[in-house]
């Protein structure tokens, strides 16, 4: 079981890379923040190089954790999304006229949470119950857009306790309101798009081996009726 565990957790070397590439992004935005005076830039990047290393992290559990049951993935969108709002974020902010950068960033984030989440799904159902794929799909399409209302909150409560301006909002004036439900428009329809993107790959509609999962799955389906069918034999009810 473990050596299982170990060959389906196996980063390829691409994959790896590309990790590896974001970190080193991320440290080069914190070292060159702190040789400019800004500590705050430096635990940014410190900070955003630690949740690259989630998927990693959970590894040490051995076969123990939840986690090894989701593909890495999930990782591989959260460090391009981290990347892009540190790094390529503030450049856009601050060095150039590009005014959509929080469009791109909310919509990656709905795509990013719905992916993470169908997989959570299925691991919360457990190993001997196979979930629906509809399920799995209504589920990350809701934790996606729940993610999306709680950092809502974070930002509304930041504004409101410390005078940020995270929302935009001024008094008399509708900008928090604009800026709060564009955020979550876009969110939600990268919510809608990473649920049907995931939902397609994990069934073997879209992918480069959709063929092969699209047997799995048509496989976990059978035994799944099977052993219902079996279920209810045992106990009469057929």
């Amino acid at each position: 079981m473990k050596k299982k565990l170990n060959r389906l957790n196996k980063v390829p070397m691409p994959q790896l890379v590309l990790w590896w590439c974001c970190r080193l992004a991320l440290l080069i935005f914190g070292i060159y923040g702190l040789l400019h005076g800004s500590t705050t830039k430096f635990l940014m990047g410190i900070f955003a190089i630690a949740f690259t290393h989630m998927w990693d992290m959970w590894q040490l559990f051995g076969g123990k954790s939840f986690i090894t049951r989701i593909g890495y993935f999930p990782q591989t969108l959260l460090n391009l999304f981290i990347t892009f709002g540190v790094v390529v974020g503030y450049v856009l902010n601050t060095k150039t006229n590009f005014a959509y950068v929080d469009v791109l960033e909310h919509f990656m984030a709905g795509v990013v949470a719905a992916y993470f989440a169908y997989d959570f799904a299925v691991v919360f159902q457990g190993k001997s119950r196979h979930l629906s794929p509809a399920l799995a799909s209504m589920f990350s399409l809701l934790f996606s857009v729940f993610i999306s209302v709680a950092w809502e909150f974070y930002e509304f409560t930041m504004d409101r306790l410390y005078g940020y301006t995270l929302q935009q909002s001024f008094i008399l004036d509708e900008g928090g309101l604009m800026d709060t439900m564009m955020d979550l428009i876009l969110a939600g329809a990268g919510a809608l798009v990473g649920m049907f993107f995931v939902a397609f790959s994990k069934n073997g509609i879209i992918g480069k081996n959709r063929k092969a999962v699209r047997a799995a799955v048509k496989a976990q389906s059978k035994a799944d009726k099977e052993a219902e069918t079996k279920y209810l034999a045992e106990h009469g009810e057929l």
